[in-house]
């Protein structure tokens, strides 16, 4: 097998370059923050189900793990919710964070790949928010982005390609946040100043590219979801998991299918962290979605696109070809299409993916048979369902939706721009 050329000859990724470049916004492990309820007391931002808190924890789920640097606070979240949804936060002033995650597609947009506010294509599908807060890392494939902050940093000043169009134009990008323009602004704009001082009151200055990305950070750490059907069930309360739904369950977590072994614990991934956890679980598979001919000898060299090598970029071995994070399965249902680069229309389509052990692409400059891939995970071996028993699987997948997540009040747009799903109440 022919190796695969140095990654000197592919393009920079500028994602990487700039989560290098961040020296105040690290991770690590912090006790929860608590704050001041008002009236003297304190509370835990983060608490269990039918605590009070001000992000009450699904029943059974873990305390997140906050970054050190950028303790949680009431202040900081609804702050983050502005920015999140504020197309002014773009350069050209045409998009936000929201709208690449839209609430009513399961925080995702709906693109095959996403498009940046000046009309430039991403090679990637825009993941999920769902339970952001809980990755073991925050990119498909970027192995040094660990939290929140880190990512919101990457967006705004990513140039490869542009997405929201930071870079080089950082002091405009935060004059618009010191004296914000009503012209900009459909309704009263947001008083960032006050908004500024309320969430970081011991900076001097409030409002930096830092105290931005933190912001974000707390908004995005409050994307939690743990009350689908699946997990009412799971706790005895009252559901709508149908019998189809709980025999692919039983399908899911067999060794027959082996879901389980990437898509596993209370998240349904293998990259999770929480507080509490002496291991982090940064993992990535190759599962067989490409395995490219890179040398026209007839036999597949494992290659996956240009622009798609995953972890092999950053970790520069060929044994990393190909390999992604796997995604939290919640809210799957909402967040079609499917995989890294979005190649993948349906959950039947992925069922038949992973049933065949590997994608074969016959024809074109993407031809090969991903079941032969060198780099492929073992997990993906191949299996064979009968069609009741597909029927079930993709009933377990739908019970995972969690529709207060998709309707809550707190993660919407506050412009009024961006909407709920129409099946919200």
């Amino acid at each position: 097998m022919k190796l695969l050329p140095p990654l000197t000859t592919y393009p920079v990724i500028g994602t990487m370059l700039f989560s290098l470049l961040l020296t105040g916004c690290g991770g690590g492990s912090g006790s929860n923050t608590v704050i001041d309820d008002g009236n003297g007391a304190t509370v835990s931002v983060y608490g269990e189900c039918g605590s009070g808190a001000v992000v009450e924890l699904p029943c059974g789920f873990p305390q997140p793990r906050e970054e050190i640097e950028n303790p949680l606070t009431a202040e900081k979240i609804e702050l983050g919710r502005f920015l999140f949804y504020d197309r002014n936060m773009s350069f050209n002033k045409t998009q936000s964070c929201g709208d690449c995650h839209q609430q009513d597609k399961g925080f995702t947009d709906g693109l095959t790949v996403s498009q940046g506010s000046e009309g430039h294509i991403h090679a990637r599908n825009a993941m999920s928010m769902t339970n952001v807060i809980y990755n073991g890392t925050q990119n498909w494939s970027n192995n040094a982005i660990l939290n929140l902050s880190r990512q919101a940093l990457a967006v705004i000043t990513n140039e490869e390609p542009i997405e929201l169009g930071w870079t080089g134009r950082e002091d405009q990008m935060l004059a618009r946040l010191v004296a914000p323009a009503i012209a900009d602004y459909a309704a009263t704009p947001p008083d960032y100043p006050a908004l500024f001082a309320a969430a970081f009151p011991d900076e001097i200055d409030p409002i930096t590219i830092g105290t931005f990305t933190r912001a974000i950070g707390a908004f995005g750490s409050t994307f939690i979801s743990g009350d689908s059907a699946f997990d009412k069930n799971n706790r005895n309360q009252t559901n709508t998991m149908t019998d189809a739904a709980k025999r692919g369950n039983i399908l899911f977590f067999s060794e027959r299918l082996e879901c389980f072994h990437c898509h596993n614990g209370f998240n349904f991934s293998d990259s999770t962290d929480h507080s509490g956890n002496q291991f982090t679980h940064n993992t990535f598979h190759n599962n067989g979605l490409y395995n490219i001919d890179g040398d026209n000898d007839g036999t597949g060299d494992g290659l996956y696109p240009v622009d798609n090598h995953g972890l092999r970029v950053f970790t520069l071995k060929t044994e990393d070809e190909g390999k992604f994070r796997a995604p939290t399965m919640r809210n799957i249902a909402m967040t079609a299409p499917y995989m890294h680069d979005g190649s993948i229309a349906t959950l039947e389509e992925v069922i038949d993916h992973y049933a065949r052990g590997g994608r074969l692409i016959s024809v074109g400059p993407n031809a090969g048979d991903g079941a032969l891939s060198p780099f492929r995970s073992s997990f993906v071996k191949g299996f064979i369902l009968t069609p009741d028993e597909r029927l079930d699987l993709v009933a377990f997948l739908e019970s995972l939706t969690d529709w207060d997540f998709l309707c809550r009040d707190e993660l919407s747009d506050p412009f009024g721009v961006i909407p709920k799903h129409n099946l919200c109440p």
